[in-house]
């Protein structure tokens, strides 16, 4: 299926504006791409878009999200601004240099949404198989329950080593893959992001920020599909998801 069908599906999906609270969506895609063999990956051609224009028209096509807030490298603004452009993606009001890490970068983000949000979901821009059911679960928990981030299952058995051997073998029942978007009350993310910046607290997501104040994201509907783009091999998975999905 060409591209052009599979946007037309993406875009016969959008429900109209309503009177849901407004939602600001930060798209994280200031990393350095590192093990993508030079290429920059949310630049990368995946199905004859980019990778990152993919997400951007899930967002766009989301009732829950009522602004974009792209965050980048200062080589991608331009570019990332051209494909805003081209994909229509109206929703898209900044697009901003990142920082040094992600922490960083999502404050930028953060601090870069609109006074009205009340809720502000972080995406990986690196994920482009997000979708719809994903995105809109992932609010409605926040709505009920401050936070919320779509997880999957762990089907490995998953070991802690130390040293170089096994030291703790983890009850796989109680873990979950965490994937993006992870959506939380506006308010919230900003004051876990400011104190997890301020104490030099490590974080791996956005969910970590706001678990180190007390706060316990739920868990929502996620994929298995709903993969980010790390290396090469990825884009050839990714587009098989993408035209199995769109073919049906």
């Amino acid at each position: 299926m060409g591209v052009k069908k599979i946007m037309a599906k993406v875009l016969g999906r959008a429900a109209s504006w309503n009177e849901l609270p407004f939602g600001t969506a930060i798209v994280a895609a200031a990393g350095a791409s590192e093990r993508m063999e030079g290429e920059d990956k949310i630049f990368a051609d995946l199905a004859g878009l980019p990778v990152l224009g993919w997400s951007l028209k899930e967002l766009q096509a989301c009732p829950n999200v009522h602004e974009i807030v792209i965050v980048t490298r200062e080589g991608s603004i331009v570019p990332a601004a051209d494909l805003c452009a081209e994909l229509e993606i109206t929703k898209a009001t900044k697009i901003v240099c990142g920082g040094e890490d992600r922490l960083d970068s999502v404050l930028i983000g953060v601090n870069e949404a609109s006074r009205n949000a009340e809720y502000i979901a972080v995406h990986d821009g690196a994920r482009p198989l997000v979708s719809q059911e994903i995105i809109v679960d992932a609010f409605r928990k926040a709505y009920k329950l401050t936070a919320a981030a779509p997880a999957v299952p762990v089907n490995d058995t998953i070991k802690v080593g130390e040293n170089g051997f096994v030291s703790q073998t983890p009850e796989r029942s109680k873990l979950f893959a965490v994937q993006t978007p992870q959506v939380f009350k506006a308010d919230i993310l900003k004051a876990a992001l400011h104190n997890a910046k301020a104490k030099g607290i490590a974080v791996t997501d956005d969910c970590g920020a706001v678990e180190a104040i007390g706060v316990r994201p739920a868990l929502s509907v996620g994929s298995f599909e709903n993969i980010k783009i790390t290396r090469p091999p990825d884009l050839k998975f990714a587009e098989a998801i993408l035209e199995a999905r769109y073919e049906k």
